[in-house]
């Protein structure tokens, strides 16, 4: 074998290692002897400063000493990332290897954040098919019984439209050009037996061509709308109102419920508003702005006048209104 082989073998290995995406730190009696290139650039330290010197004076926490003196496992914040830490020992040799999870620790948030929409999206359809269902149970007269039939197919219409939603994270956006006028009367279509029950009544704005996904549109518009009605005086009319703005549509839902005095909030997940009653989990609004977010447009809510304005914004099509 000639010298040049043992060399070339110990760079091989260098390059491998300075490959690796994870840091990684060797050391042999508490003293550094070798660090990747994802070290070097986690610690700001390089090679030929960090090679001999304890481990401490690169790594800068007492917690990774630590856990490189004894072996195992922690996770620990730093400047915003989460990084899973590893440390293995034999004798007197240690290594080091971090990892940094903070997009693995992000998407396993917003999975627990979608469960939290879905259960509170599911929760008000499935009530309602359940008090259907045992009214059902009983005699009453066919018109009675179609009417009851009816809102069961409404809610299942809901049902089958959430369930569509699951896969939204999995294929492209549907939108199309549309006239707000068609969501309108879809939601209007929904939400007639809720409005009958609180004796509301609904009107709607100018009409005026959008870019949307129809489906996502009408999500929001049905929360908004809800949202006036569970927290809004009874008998009380709710006005969506409509206006251009350059590029872009501004949509407003308006009901006459007491002021509210930390706007800003109400979209933060889970969340509800002061005067909330009953149950709820606080993600109506948190779904609104990220639907509104998706398409690029902005959500709020705003006093106007003597009501509660809760506003959107959406791309208008130049041609109608």
């Amino acid at each position: 074998m000639s010298a040049r082989e043992p060399q070339g073998v110990a760079a091989e290995a260098s390059g491998w290692i300075d490959a690796l995406p994870q840091a990684v730190l060797l050391s042999e009696q508490g003293l550094v002897t070798r660090l990747n290139a994802a070290a070097t650039r986690l610690w700001g330290v390089a090679q030929e400063r960090a090679q001999g010197r304890p481990v401490l004076e690169v790594v800068r926490r007492h917690t990774l000493e630590a856990l490189l003196e004894r072996g195992g496992e922690l996770e620990l914040e730093a400047s915003g990332r989460t990084l899973r830490c590893t440390a293995t020992r034999t004798g007197v040799s240690g290594a080091l290897i971090v990892e940094d999870i903070t997009e693995h620790r992000r998407r396993e948030a917003e999975l627990r954040e979608a469960t939290a929409v879905l259960s509170h999206e599911f929760r008000t359809p499935v009530a309602a098919l359940r008090g259907v269902l045992e009214a059902l149970e009983y005699d009453m007269p066919a018109d009675l019984a179609q009417n009851f039939v009816r809102q069961g197919l409404q809610e299942t219409e809901r049902l089958a439209r959430l369930v569509e939603d699951l896969a939204v994270g999995f294929r492209p956006t549907r939108a199309r050009t549309l006239p707000l006028s068609e969501a309108f009367a879809r939601a209007e279509r929904l939400l007639r037996p809720e409005l009958g029950a609180r004796h509301a009544e609904l009107t709607f704005g100018q009409d005026h061509l959008v870019r949307a996904d129809p489906d996502k549109l009408l999500q929001v518009l049905l929360n908004l709308v809800e949202n006036a009605l569970k927290y809004g005086p009874a008998a009380q009319p709710i006005r969506v109102q409509t206006e251009a703005r350059g590029h872009w549509v501004e949509v407003r839902v308006l009901d006459l419920g007491e002021p509210i005095s930390d706007t800003e909030s109400l979209f933060r997940a889970h969340t509800r508003g002061q005067h909330a009653t009953g149950q709820g989990s606080g993600m109506g609004l948190y779904i609104v702005r990220s639907i509104v977010h998706g398409w690029g447009g902005q959500a709020w809510a705003e006093r106007q006048g003597g009501a509660n304005a809760f506003c959107f914004t959406l791309p208008g099509v130049a041609g109608l209104g």
